[in-house]
């Protein structure tokens, strides 16, 4: 594997190692100051700072929230991830109060890569799947 890939792969397994190991501050080292999420989640700010609020609300959701990686595709600047979240619902998410059960669900997204920094993050996750294990839905406010 070309150095660059392997820088690539890295950054992007860094994203995912922030909410393993609930440390929302290592994606600054891997995120680039002007870094786009797409979606963004509902109340989330822009770059590197706004991502820092959601891992907190998983991990607070989610305690022994773990993200296993299926599958990684690469090119030059480009990577594609398809994996799973999976965890314990024991804290509040979206205003459901916790349930106890345990969960996963899908994420698919996809990375551009610049200068070993993640530039762009396109992403789409099974909440559909999530919110039908826990056996509700948030209300809307």
């Amino acid at each position: 594997m070309s150095s660059q890939l392997r820088t690539e792969r890295i950054a992007v397994e860094t994203l995912y190692r922030a909410f393993n190991e609930q440390n929302p501050d290592i994606v600054d080292s891997i995120l680039a100051p002007e870094w786009e999420d797409i979606p963004l989640a509902p109340g989330q700010g822009s770059g590197p700072a706004g991502i820092k609020p959601i891992i907190r609300m998983v991990v607070a959701a989610f305690p022994d929230v773990h993200i296993t990686i299926h599958d990684m595709v690469q090119e030059p600047g480009k990577v594609g991830v398809r994996a799973k979240l999976s965890g314990t619902h024991l804290g509040e998410l979206f205003g459901i109060a916790p349930t106890g059960k345990k969960v996963s669900f899908r994420l698919h997204e996809f990375h551009t890569v610049a200068t070993g920094l993640i530039t762009t993050t396109w992403h789409m996750e099974d909440w559909f799947g999530l919110f039908l294990q826990l056996g509700q839905f948030p209300s809307h406010g």
